[in-house]
């Protein structure tokens, strides 16, 4: 779809328009995601204590790790269409608010089967959150906007590397004792309660829409809303079923269940594998685990950009999957050299990290309204199901072997998988 033409002062009004729209809800919603992704997968952490305390294998905590996107699937369709139905500003406030109290109650788990439980609560709590904040991208900018948009937003997944891999290192080392609990119980608590806070800030702070927008004058409203509208009519509308019937939603899912093996199956292990060099101060880890991530914020916005400006998706998504692929395949050679891990999983990363908001501008391209929403979500929830059995055969692996490199070969094939689905697809369907 090529740029709309319109007079130079309505570009001049609707860039500043953009402008206003990018710094009231993208930083918003970027913290939001890094709130919860943080909760998601800060386990990665606690289990550098919790697996002793508690007495757990690495099969036990690569299943509880994994059973959160069990939960996740079950509800994430229905989550993402009564989001469409109520409005944003309840639905994600609701979700954050229970997902925050989940996440700190955690801390009171004693056996497998209370930990499993958690997990999969907290999955059923979180699920729509993000397909619902990709489909309320949708509400404001149109396909030529969107890789940018989405890779700052998705940008909060690496930012909670970057920034929580340290804090949660700190948590650890520092508070480990204080008053009776262990370091783990504090990281699940604290990194718990921001959710909550942010949840009832939701409900002052977001739209649900731009004609509820009142921070935007009635100009800035109409030629927002012209650009939604004239997307809107270029697309084939479809019904919710017949959107989750598409052949090309489900191979997207497919290709996303692919990445998302990958992006869990790295993620929940990581601090383990820096920990496996010989680190063993969860502070270092911490940093160390922050290294591929502060990369990987720099390679997302830059290669989102680039797709944006050229209007080309396949292969901007298909070789950060292949970089992805390779630097897994390469961390299993230094499995005792920090440095080498730190250079390899740099690379898997970023690859892998690169790959998630320009693989969300796909299905946007093709897909609007109800069968957005329901699109949208079928991709997200299946794609999902990859976040049970990434760190879950990790786990069983590294039990069997005494090693994650076999399970982390097992990645590296899907990454490859990614590259190969995305490349099947019609350029003429995606690329706008």
């Amino acid at each position: 779809m090529s740029a709309i033409p319109m007079p130079a002062g309505d570009a001049t009004a609707l860039e500043s328009a953009y402008r206003k729209v990018g710094w009231r809800l993208i930083p918003f919603l970027m913290l939001c995601y890094f709130v919860a992704y943080l909760d998601r997968v800060n386990v990665g952490f606690a289990q550098l204590q919790m697996k002793s305390d508690l007495q757990f294998s690495d099969a036990v905590y690569g299943f509880g790790a994994g059973v959160f996107f069990l939960g996740y699937f079950l509800f994430e369709i229905p989550s993402n269409l009564v989001l469409h139905r109520v409005g944003a500003r309840i639905w994600i406030a609701r979700i954050m608010i229970t997902w925050g109290m989940i996440s700190a109650l955690t801390m009171f788990i004693q056996t497998p089967t209370m930990f499993y439980l958690a997990r999969f609560l907290l999955g059923l709590a979180e699920a729509g959150f993000f397909p619902g904040i990709i489909l309320y991208l949708t509400y404001w900018y149109p396909a030529d906007r969107r890789s940018q948009m989405t890779a700052w937003f998705m940008s909060a997944v690496a930012l909670s590397g970057l920034i929580g891999g340290p804090v949660s290192g700190w948590i650890l080392h520092h508070f480990h004792g204080h008053s009776g609990l262990a370091g783990w119980q504090w990281l699940f608590l604290l990194e718990g309660v921001p959710a909550v806070v942010l949840g009832l800030a939701v409900l002052v702070y977001l739209d649900n829409g731009i004609a509820a927008a009142r921070w935007l004058t009635e100009d800035e409203k109409r030629l927002l809303a012209g650009r939604i509208d004239a997307e809107a009519q270029s697309k084939t509308h479809v019904s919710a079923l017949q959107g989750m019937r598409s052949p090309r939603v489900w191979l997207l899912a497919l290709v996303y269940f692919s990445v998302v093996m990958g992006l869990y199956g790295l993620g929940f292990w990581l601090p383990l594998m820096f920990k496996t060099t010989g680190v063993t101060d969860p502070l270092a880890i911490g940093w160390l685990v922050a290294i591929p991530y502060g990369v990987s914020i720099i390679a997302m916005i830059l290669v989102g950009r680039h797709a944006d400006a050229t209007r080309e998706r396949r292969w901007h998504v298909a070789i950060p999957a292949a970089l992805g692929a390779l630097g897994l395949v390469l961390s299993t050679l230094w499995t005792t050299s920090t440095v080498g891990a730190v250079l390899t999983l740099t690379l898997a990363t970023c690859g892998i990290m690169t790959v998630l908001p320009l693989f969300w501008s796909l299905p946007t391209a093709f897909l609007s309204g109800t069968a957005a929403a329901a699109g949208i979500a079928l991709i997200n929830a299946l794609g999902n199901l990859a976040g049970f059995f990434g760190p879950s055969i990790v786990g069983w692996v590294k039990q069997a072997t005494q090693s994650t490199s076999g399970g982390v070969l097992v990645l590296a094939g899907f990454m490859v998988l990614c590259a190969v689905l995305v490349l099947s697809l019609p350029a003429r369907d995606i690329n706008h």
